[in-house]
């Protein structure tokens, strides 16, 4: 999957994340985009590791957007609980 395939997948997913988790967020466009890339490459290990298979199938493929969403989500938690601390 080309370079700017994962950028797409991960701003998408990055705001698809966003928008499932609505909330005060630090960060613009690019810190969505690296959100969403971290989370899609998470989702594609957690799919190896848990389930044995391979979710990163293609850029259409709905296993890799569902892999990258739930990544994602997990990544855009995590960011939230430390720039919450940091910020406090």
């Amino acid at each position: 999957m080309g370079i700017i395939a994962w950028i797409l997948i991960g701003l998408f997913a990055g705001l698809i994340a966003k928008a499932l988790m609505p909330g005060k967020d630090p960060g613009g466009c690019i810190i969505t985009i690296i959100i969403g890339i971290v989370g899609g490459l998470l989702g594609g290990w957690l799919g190896k590791v848990i389930f044995g298979v391979d979710s990163i199938d293609g850029f259409f493929s709905l296993s890799t957007w569902i892999a990258a969403i739930v990544g994602s989500v997990i990544v855009l938690l995590i960011y939230r609980m430390v720039a919450g601390q940091r910020s406090r």
